[in-house]
């Protein structure tokens, strides 16, 4: 039987689990999906070592920086974004592993975004600048052709603050996507300090969080009359676009 699985810390809002052994049910595939829950990233290597059935792996939060240290080979389009969320994993005539890394991330959020933008929506904020971060500012900027700023909680080159975002600002950049954990349940209360005041009827606001299905973030973007769409489809799309990668037949 092949194996598949998610490697990140923690693991409690996982979606994919469900997503693929759904999947291999439906479609009689003969394969199970399993979540490497990894207090460090270390112990990926015992991991492969432990599971040689292994064909491909997902990559969420915190590794999906650090886990390109580990692999043999990077996708073009993964290493310019600087952060990989697919692994496939072939073998050697040893059995030794060989692990390639892709990003579908950016395949999922631009087919799932593209269709809410308006001819308006030219500039937009990244908030939050983790792996996630880097697929949505590759996807917003190389795909999709708007202007990006990341916004941090703290000062770092190349990003604004929460604190300096300003009402002339928030007019400007009239898409925004949450790229933090920020109300993802169980902490449904919280939401990323922009002020939201400023929100109008021609903001988008995008959260990559997808459970609870409608964030307190989305909710006070609505609540301005701002289009809001969470991360369930985002999640969808970058799952097929994972299987994919794991088995496409041209492996160059």
């Amino acid at each position: 039987m092949d194996k598949y699985g998610l490697v990140g810390y923690p693991l409690g809002h996982s979606f994919s689990k469900g997503f693929f052994n759904d999947k291999f049910s439906a479609e009689s595939i003969d394969a199970q999906y399993i979540n490497f829950e990894l207090p460090s990233i270390d112990e990926l290597p015992q991991v492969l070592a432990d599971h040689p059935e292994l064909r491909g792996l997902n990559v969420t939060i915190p590794y999906k920086q650090k886990v390109m240290e580990y692999l043999d080979d990077i996708a073009p389009e993964a290493r310019a974004i600087g952060a990989v969320n697919v692994v496939r994993v072939r073998h050697d005539s040893k059995g030794n592993p060989i692990l390639k890394g892709f990003n579908s991330d950016v395949i999922g959020f631009v087919r799932s975004i593209q269709p809410l933008l308006k001819t308006h929506h030219r500039k937009a904020l990244i908030l939050g600048t983790g792996g996630a971060s880097k697929a949505i500012h590759y996807g917003l900027t190389q795909k999709l052709g708007l202007e990006t700023v990341f916004v941090s909680r703290y000062e770092r080159p190349g990003c604004v603050t929460y604190s300096s975002l300003t009402p002339e600002a928030m007019n400007e950049y009239e898409v925004i996507v949450n790229c933090t954990p920020s109300g993802m349940y169980p902490h449904t209360e919280e939401c990323p300090d922009i002020p939201y005041d400023c929100l109008t009827n021609r903001h988008l606001l995008y959260d990559l969080v997808y459970n609870p299905e409608e964030t307190l973030f989305m909710k006070r973007g609505a609540a301005k009359g701002a289009t809001v769409k969470n991360g369930l489809e985002m999640l969808i799309l970058q799952a097929i676009a994972s299987w994919e990668f794991w088995n496409e037949e041209n492996e160059d």
